[in-house]
């Protein structure tokens, strides 16, 4: 509407000038006039340099306000370029690392894929822990290998929603959770100042070098990202002596309060994608060989090596010490025994010797292997217990594997609640119970 109106009051001067007749240059005198003579020609005289003056004035004032317009237009347009040139720069970015992601999954699963030695009637060896995301999909795959995925789900859709996708990937991709906080309470501080302040510049702007800034927001992965889905882009501006990168808000945008304080909303409530372990499900046929266990070095926090190292020299400090550990002493060995382990290995024996074989974390509780082995029965509605060797009752409760000595493999056995299962078969006949797993379990039995 501006640029209108400037144009319809420079059309108005034209006419102006056009009626005025011909021009000539002030320092000149006025042509004399062919109008009568006398006052009224006296008059005219007078007049005409005044009106002169005043409309080359506003000549000039137009002239100016044209000039300025095209700066202003000229440094939007520069603007926007900038604006392009930083999201195709990301753009660039992001192709790059989803690359590099998907080249490390491709080279993991080859390895995996490698040349398998087969062996007749032989369990296959737990070689390695896995993990699955329901939300990115069904793969299961090594820890190292999942995260990669995650990380380039968040990339994939980042262009589509990247409000939302930025928030995720701060909450994602860093593992410091202390840092995590710091980190989103300072970005929410910066939305806040633009809420509370939406038209005062200095509030749109962000040093990028600033100290603050640098030690809490710029250290974070997904930072940028969210930064540029906010509505900032990166300029170079005047700073002191010479000139510095700042990130800037775009004045339009901060005008947007509900935009804002839904990027506020997104940034506090998204949660982190985390991998899940995956039990790893095994069946197998009765054996004499139960409690034969092959354990991945990655089920211990340290490796085996520094485990025994670790051993040897505790059982020297014992023997030293003799009777004069304290009760302090003994209660941090047993925490250290509980941290040693990060998952257990554990197989349920049934009564007609089939073996249920599962993943777990060593900090789990034990109820969770009863939700594992309810999962996975015919008649899950019949109570049972689980027992280690074949008298200690494991009870469906929150004691962790590590506590009750399951880390970092154990052979637990299983049973029906004896007193309910005398009611069920009196009702419905011994054949209720002779039956433990599903069906869809069973075929995937195979020889240990």
């Amino acid at each position: 509407m501006a640029a209108i109106k400037r144009f319809f009051e420079k059309r108005k001067l034209n006419i102006k000038f056009k009626k005025a007749g011909e021009g000539h240059r002030l320092d000149e005198s006025p042509p004399p006039s062919s109008s009568v003579k006398g006052l009224g020609s006296t008059s005219s005289k007078n007049v005409a340099p005044v009106q002169r003056a005043a409309e080359t004035e506003l000549a000039r004032k137009a002239a100016a306000e044209a000039a300025l317009a095209r700066m202003e237009a000229k440094q939007q347009m520069k603007n926007a370029d900038s604006m392009v040139i930083q999201r195709a720069r990301m753009k660039r970015e992001m192709e790059a690392e989803k690359k590099r992601l998907l080249e490390a999954e491709q080279k993991g699963a080859a390895a995996r894929a490698g040349p398998v030695e087969v062996v007749q009637d032989c369990a296959p060896v737990l070689e390695t822990v896995l993990f699955k995301c329901p939300d990115i999909g069904p793969q299961v795959l090594p820890k190292a290998e999942i995260e990669s995925a995650i990380h380039r789900f968040l990339l994939d859709n980042y262009e589509d929603e990247p409000e939302m996708t930025s928030a995720l990937m701060i909450h994602t991709l860093n593992k410091n959770k202390e840092k995590v906080t710091l980190c989103i309470e300072t970005l929410i501080k910066y939305l806040d100042n633009i809420i509370n302040n939406p038209t005062e510049e200095k509030f749109w702007k962000i040093r990028q070098s600033n100290k603050v800034f640098q030690e809490r927001v710029a250290c974070m992965k997904g930072t940028e990202e969210f930064l540029l889905a906010a509505g900032f882009s990166l300029k170079s501006l005047p700073f002191e002596e010479g000139e510095a990168l700042f990130y800037v808000f775009d004045s339009e945008l901060a005008k947007d309060v509900d935009r804002l304080q839904n990027m506020k909303d997104v940034l506090l409530k998204a949660e982190p994608i985390r991998p899940e372990l995956d039990r790893n499900l095994k069946v197998f046929h009765p054996t004499q060989s139960a409690s034969s266990f092959e354990i991945p070095d990655d089920f211990y926090s340290i490796s085996p090596e520094d485990l025994k190292k670790e051993q040897l020299r505790r059982e020297e400090a014992t023997e030293k010490l003799g009777l004069l550990r304290t009760k302090a002493m003994r209660e941090r060995d047993e925490q250290r025994e509980l941290r040693k382990y990060r998952y257990t290995l554990v197989r349920v024996k049934f009564p007609d010797g089939i073996l249920l074989q599962g993943v777990f974390r060593a900090q789990e509780p034990m109820k969770n292997i009863y939700q594992f082995v309810r999962e996975n029965l015919t008649n899950d509605w019949i109570p049972f217990h689980l027992t280690s060797g074949t008298t200690n009752k494991l009870e469906d409760n929150d004691s962790t594997l590590a506590e009750l000595g399951l880390a970092p493999a154990a052979v637990v056995h299983f049973s029906w609640d004896a007193e309910i299962l005398k009611g069920v078969i009196a009702e419905k006949g011994k054949g209720v119970a002779q039956q433990h797993l599903k069906q869809g379990v069973l075929d995937l039995i195979q020889n240990f």
